[in-house]
C-alpha cells in the first residue's frame, strides 16, 4: 500500500527520528512466569510479547511422536486487544503461517535428538503489536528456551531490514511497514551466521536486496547481545538471592 505519507527525510532522518541503521529501543526480561518451565517477556519498539515455553514433555497424540527426536512447537498468536482492527481473536492464515516458520527456524538449533518422542511448547503471544511481531516472538522464544533449560547449539535471533522512500534502513515501524516498500525479516544463529528463517514482501532490486540482508544480520547481532545480557541478568539474580 502506497503513501504520500513522507517515511525518510533528505537528511536522512525517520518519522521516529532514527537514522537509518538505528534500531528501535528493545527491553528483555527472562524468567517472568512461575507456571511455565521458561518464559520471557521482550518490548521491541511498540511491540510488546510474552513467551512461554513447556517440556521437553510426551508429545501428544501419540501420532505426532518421534521415535528419534523431539518435536518444536511454536504457536504465535496475536491478541485481540493487540491492534486496533483485530476483529476477532484466534488463529488466522498468517499466525498459522508464523507459527510454521518460527517452529523450523528453532527446531535447527535445538538439540532435539536428546528427547526422542518428546514435544517442547513454545506458546507466543503478541499484547501489543506495532511492526516486526514476527522477529521479536522468535527473538523472546529463544530467550524463553534458555530460561527453560533447553540445550540449543546456539540462541537463535531476529531482525528485519526494508526499504522506505528508495532507502534500505534497519526495524522498520508500524508506518514504515505500512506503507513502505518493502519488507526483509531474518532470523539466524549469531554463532556460525547460519540462516534460519528469511522472508521478504515487497520488492528489492539485487543490491538493495544484499544491502537489506546484511543490515538485517547486523541487527541481529545487536538484539544478540541484549538476549544475552537478559539471561546472564536472570541467572546472576538467581545466584545472588541463593547466597543471601
Amino acid at each position: 500500500m502506497k503513501s504520500d505519507m513522507e517515511l525518510i527525510t533528505s537528511e536522512g532522518k525517520r518519522r521516529d527520528g532514527r537514522s537509518p541503521e538505528d534500531i528501535r529501543k528493545i527491553k528483555i526480561e527472562a524468567g517472568v512466569l512461575h507456571r511455565a518451565d521458561g518464559s520471557c517477556y521482550l518490548e521491541w519498539g511498540g511491540n510488546k510479547v510474552l513467551a512461554a515455553v513447556y517440556g521437553p514433555r510426551e508429545a501428544v497424540p501419540r501420532h505426532t511422536q518421534n521415535p528419534l527426536r523431539a518435536i518444536v512447537q511454536a504457536r504465535y498468536n496475536m491478541a485481540a486487544f493487540s491492534v486496533e482492527d483485530r476483529k476477532r481473536p484466534g488463529p488466522d492464515r498468517r499466525s498459522v503461517e508464523i507459527s510454521k516458520v518460527i517452529s523450523e527456524a528453532l527446531e535447527r538449533v535445538v538439540l532435539t535428538e536428546q528427547f526422542p518422542r518428546a514435544s517442547i511448547d513454545v506458546n507466543i503471544e503478541v499484547l501489543d503489536a506495532e511492526a516486526g511481531t514476527r522477529c521479536a516472538g522468535l527473538t523472546a522464544a529463544a530467550v524463553a528456551l534458555i530460561d527453560a533449560g533447553i540445550p540449543m547449539r546456539d540462541i537463535p535471533v531476529a531482525c528485519a531490514a526494508g526499504k522506505i522512500g528508495g532507502q534500505v534502513v534497519l526495524d522498520l515501524g508500524k508506518e514504515e511497514d505500512n506503507f513502505g516498500d518493502a519488507d526483509l525479516p531474518i532470523a539466524i544463529s549469531p554463532r556460525t551466521g547460519e540462516v534460519l528463517l528469511l522472508q521478504m514482501d515487497g520488492h528489492l532490486t539485487l543490491d538493495e536486496f544484499n544491502q537489506a540482508f546484511d543490515l538485517a544480520v547486523k541487527g541481529c547481532h545487536i538484539v544478540s547481545e541484549i538476549q544475552k545480557k537478559a539471561i546472564m541478568h536472570k541467572y546472576q539474580s538467581a545466584a545472588a538471592e541463593v547466597q543471601e
